[in-house]
């Protein structure tokens, strides 16, 4: 019972952290400048881990690898706290716990991104957080965009990419177990 109450702790905490280091990241990759309160809220929630890593790891090609690595040591923490539990430790079962954590918060952080889209365009299509998620989205949506085309005004690209983001899923997650076996 204890250990479970644990797991639920350390894996909402590295889960939670780990997306916003993501999420910090990814507006590198993608070039978007988030509104302010956004952009003020996710340096609250990192610079107490991204400062510190920029020292070892600094900055490089216009990116700050430091927010990438603070999202790895999340997931090495999560991967770390399992094998604890399980009362097995492996490098091997670490990499690959550390791998899936990864590719499944970028995944589910995309489908999220996507889920937001798609509300804001019902509820406030003008706001200044929508204009974000949007440019946030735009290197997922684009390929699918240019070969499908809109169907009486309707966009199923959102749809499509969030049906193929689960397909990655699945097929990432059950590579990632079937080596571990």
């Amino acid at each position: 019972m204890l250990y479970s109450v644990l797991k639920m702790i350390v894996d909402a905490a590295t889960t939670i952290l780990g997306g916003v280091f993501l999420l910090r990241f990814w507006t590198q990759i993608v070039r978007a400048r988030p509104p302010l309160q956004i952009a003020h809220l996710l340096f609250l929630l990192t610079d107490w881990l991204i400062k510190p890593l920029r020292k070892v790891i600094p900055g490089w090609a216009g990116y700050d690898w430091s927010t990438l690595l603070a999202a790895i040591l999340m997931a090495v923490i999560s991967a770390l706290f399992d094998t604890w539990l399980i009362n097995y430790f492996s490098a091997k079962i670490v990499l690959f716990l550390t791998m899936l954590s990864l590719l499944n918060w970028v995944i589910y952080g995309l489908m999220g991104l996507l889920i937001i889209e798609a509300i804001f365009s019902w509820v406030n299509p003008y706001s200044p957080i929508a204009a974000f998620v949007k440019d946030m989205n735009r290197p997922l949506l684009h390929p699918i965009r240019r070969i499908l085309p809109t169907f009486g005004g309707f966009d199923f690209s959102t749809l499509i990419a969030f049906f193929l983001l689960q397909i990655l899923s699945r097929i990432i997650t059950n590579l990632i177990l079937s080596n571990l076996i």
